[in-house]
């Protein structure tokens, strides 16, 4: 599925208030961020360090709705998606390009 039809298609499952536009989804990415995580650290607690096929599901589906909340932030504060990967795919480039790649700092 194409990122911004992917986005658009969001559209139809937001459930909160106009008023809460970019709070909610954006607290919504935080908190499913923290899932994705819970999700990495039971790798470590319960399953010896081997990603299982039923924690790889558990991690697509929080992962999933990650992505939600990112396109919701997205529409919300309307830029496409698949602008931001491109952004982002541009941004990363020139790090590697320069060999810059690896550190800290958002401006290397």
């Amino acid at each position: 599925m194409d990122m911004n039809d992917y986005q658009k298609w969001t559209e139809l499952t937001k459930k909160y208030p106009e008023s809460f536009n970019v709070y909610y989804p954006a607290m919504e990415l935080g908190g499913e961020s923290g899932e994705v995580l819970n999700q990495v650290k039971k790798i470590a607690r319960d399953d010896n360090n081997i990603l299982t096929e039923e924690r790889r599901n558990a991690l697509s589906k929080e992962l999933g709705d990650v992505l939600w909340a990112l396109a919701r932030v997205c529409g919300d504060i309307g830029i496409d998606l698949g602008d931001v990967a491109r952004m982002n795919v541009d941004k990363l480039e020139a790090r590697l390009a320069a060999g810059t790649i690896q550190g800290s700092g958002d401006n290397r």
